[in-house]
This record gives structure tokens, sequence and C-alpha cells, in this order.
């Protein structure tokens, strides 16, 4: 019994320690930070442009985006995250992804980690957890920046609705927040797929062209007319219907099937993952 008590802590504290080596090893990459910089960059530069063309306009609100965002600072955060859910997030996805095993097989590290006696599977759940673990970190950080770069320079009187109604500063909130879990979940489910890729190669590039390479020709089919019955089947046609967070009452239909899509992609994704993963011998 004493031996028992001793070991579940000792497997438990072994997985904690490899988590948190995991997060580390992410954390200290140039491209890492590099990739975190640039996303909170956004926000803060359509938040700079969006004032820099109103402040000579008075109390007018303008037409378009102008119109839209000025005093609305809340809708920023929101905006720059659906801006970027189009590349800039995906393109990140997959270079977490890539290092996860085909980073890790450049470097000839991976190698040890096969022949180690620690479950393949596990090896995956960590390198999963990393993903996942830095997506909610970087959508989170973006709108943590636009939150206050909205505010800052647009201002704050609520948030306009696309129902047009106003939500008070709490309400606005939760709904940043949901969006921010709502894209946190397309994120990882891209990067699922990328891990699938990752583990068939050992080349980090050839990982991340195919995701985004992937990503483009969703894009491009979900724009043919005459490839409409495509559409329920294509992560990207899914995205636009993620905005409905910001109509009031709010409809929740297609934020339904958007992320049982993107449930789908990260099934497949981690499926085919660890059936290469765990028949991989080098």
């Amino acid at each position: 019994m004493i031996v028992d008590q001793g070991v579940l802590p000792t497997r438990g504290g072994m997985l904690v320690r490899q988590l948190r080596s995991e997060l580390r090893w992410m954390l200290r990459r140039p491209r890492t930070l590099i990739g975190l910089g640039g996303l909170c960059l956004v926000p803060i530069v359509v938040g700079f442009g969006v004032w820099l063309a109103t402040r000579d306009e008075g109390g007018g609100g303008g037409a378009g985006l102008e119109g839209i965002l000025r005093g609305n600072g809340l809708v920023l955060p929101i905006f720059a995250l659906f801006l970027s859910a189009g590349l800039l997030l995906p393109m990140v996805a997959s270079i977490w992804s890539a290092d996860g095993l085909a980073g890790e097989s450049q470097h000839g590290t991976l190698r040890g980690l096969l022949i180690a006696p620690v479950s393949r599977v596990r090896l995956l759940v960590i390198k999963f957890f990393g993903l996942a673990a830095m997506s909610l970190f970087a959508v989170t950080m973006m709108a943590v920046v636009g939150v206050v770069s909205g505010i800052a320079f647009l201002g704050n009187d609520g948030m306009l609705t696309l129902s047009g109604n106003v939500l008070t500063t709490g309400q606005a909130v939760g709904r940043i927040a949901l969006f921010v879990l709502l894209i946190t979940f397309q994120m990882i489910s891209i990067g699922a797929v990328g891990l699938a890729i990752s583990a068939c190669t050992e080349h980090p590039l050839v990982v991340q062209a195919s995701v985004m390479a992937g990503f483009i020709v969703f894009a491009v089919l979900g724009n043919l007319p005459s490839l409409d019955w495509l559409d329920p089947f294509l992560i990207t046609t899914a995205l636009p219907g993620l905005l409905d967070v910001m109509r009031d009452p709010m409809p929740t239909e297609q934020l339904w099937d958007s992320t049982f899509l993107a449930a789908c992609y990260l099934v497949i994704g981690l499926s085919l993952a660890t059936m290469r993963l765990v028949t991989k011998d080098s």
C-alpha cells in the first residue's frame, strides 16, 4: 500500500514535469516569441489605423469600418481575431504542430523519445497539450491587447452588436471570452491536422506548407458556387458563422455547427497522428 501511494504521485509528477517542460521549450523558441508579438500587433495596428482615420471627423461616426468601431472599442478584439483566423492564426498553429513532431525528428531528438520506455500516445498527448495551451495563450493575448487598444483608441460606449443593440461592458466581455474559446478551438483543430502531417515527415516546412496550402484551397473551394455542396465539410466556410456572438439575442445554430465541424477535424487529425506515431520506428 505504501508503494502504491508512492508510485502514483511519481507518475503524476512526471507527467506534470513533462507538460511544463514542453511549454518552456515552446516559449523559448524565437519563432514562438516572434509569432506572439506579431499577433498582438494586429489589434494595435487596426485600432490605431481606425483612430487615425477618424480623429478629424469630430463626433461623427463616419461610414464603413470607421462607423462601426468609433466609440465601440470592445468590438476591436473580435474584429482582430476574426481577421487573423483567416490566415495568421492557422499559420501559427501550423508552425507549432510542425515543430512538435517533425521538428523533433529533424533535430534527431524524436528517435530518443520513441525508444524511451514511455507510451507514444502519452508523447502525442504532451505535444497536443503544448499546441492547445499555446493556442489559448496566443488568442487570449490578442483579445486582451485588443480590449486595451480598443478602449484607448476608440473609446468604450458598450458593444454595438450586429443587431443594433448595445451590450453593457460586462456582457461585452462575456461575448469576447466566448469568441476567444471558439477561435481557440478552431485553431487547435487545424493544429491537430498539422500534427498528423508532422508525424509523417521530418521536415517542418512540409507541414507548414501542407496545412496552409490546404487552408487556402478550402477557402477557394468555399467561394465557388458550383461547389456549394462542399461547404458543410470545409472548416473555412464555418468561420463567418462565429460572428453570431456579435448579435443580440445570440443565435447558436452556426456556433454549434462550426464547433462540431472543428471537433471532427480534431478527432480525425489526432487519430491519424496516433496511428502513425504508434507504428513509427524512427
